[in-house]
């Protein structure tokens, strides 16, 4: 398997040295990483065996996020290994996915704050399906420290378009800088004016890796927490959930990592980090369309 490794100075494709992804059922034979498995009377297929880094409980979720399309949650045993193991597979036609890599390490923390207006009015466009809706977040990379205040926005097609603008240090989140490009953005985008009121409504945290490989994307969440900005209440996902979606800047059929999803059983179900979260924090809110999912991913009542 290789890896997109980036230090800081250069992005460059290394090997991965504590060894690769390798599917349920196909142990390692000692002296040659690489050969097939020999067959030894009836015994117990080995579980996949992966570097510490990506070795996590066995949930997984399935979503498809630039077409709008609904996500999935289910719980078969082992089948983040097996599909990590599939997506970097040396032998994949087309190359293996590369697993982005910084200074040695493949999970990042994302800590990302909310902000909505004090009635909600982004969650409720999202319920409703309004054709102009968009999310406002502040996201910090915790590896790195960077700062960005982002704006997801649905496209005509339903795909999702972000706008990003780098925070400076000490910058506030809602000050004058963030607040005038979110103006413009709303205004040229939409042609509608920016909320006036935001107070944060949110704020998430989680480890996230990413592969990719031909211009698409797939995205890895484990460890979500989210707490509710304004009760200060908070709900932890499954512990052995991970949230895997899916990105293309290509529209059209489903990918070859959306089969594979399929071929273990997942099924798009709609979720949304923000109104999921939101819905199983506030049970007042609606939020029928995200009931199921809500209810896999937080099996446990917010405190």
């Amino acid at each position: 398997m290789t890896e997109c490794c980036r230090n800081d100075r250069r992005l460059s494709i290394e090997p991965i040295a504590v060894g690769g992804f390798r599917r349920p059922g196909r142990p390692r034979r000692p002296g040659r990483p690489d050969a097939s498995p020999r067959k030894v009377g009836r015994s117990r297929p080995a579980r996949p065996r992966l570097p510490e880094p990506f070795r996590t409980p066995a949930r997984t979720t399935s979503e498809r996020g630039h077409r709008g399309r609904p996500r999935t949650i289910t719980d078969p045993p082992r089948v983040f290994a097996d599909f990590a193991a599939r997506l970097t597979d040396p032998h994949r036609a087309g190359g293996p996915f590369q697993a982005l890599c910084i200074n040695g390490r493949r999970w990042f923390g994302y800590h990302s704050v909310h902000y909505d207006t004090p009635d909600l009015r982004a969650f409720h466009d999202h319920r409703q399906g309004r054709r102009h809706r968009y999310k406002i977040r502040e996201r910090l990379y915790e590896d790195s420290g960077e700062r960005q205040f982002e704006i997801k926005l649905k496209g005509r097609r339903g795909e999702t378009d972000k706008r990003r603008r780098p925070l400076l240090p000490g910058e506030a989140t809602l000050g004058r800088g963030p607040r005038d490009f979110l103006a413009s953005v709303l205004r040229r985008t939409y042609g509608i004016a920016a909320p006036g009121e935001l107070v944060p409504s949110l704020v998430t945290d989680y480890r996230r890796a990413t592969f990719v490989a031909d211009g698409r994307r797939v995205t890895c969440d484990a460890g979500l927490v989210c707490r509710d900005a304004g009760t200060g209440r908070s709900v932890r996902a499954d512990g052995g959930l991970v949230l895997v979606e899916t990105k293309s800047a290509v529209t059209g059929p489903l990918s070859e990592e959306d089969r594979l999803l399929r071929s273990y059983g997942l099924r798009p179900a709609e979720f949304t980090k923000y109104c999921g979260a939101m819905a199983a924090l506030r049970p007042g809110l609606t939020g029928h369309q995200w009931r199921r999912a809500v209810r896999t991913a937080f099996p446990r009542e917010a405190a």
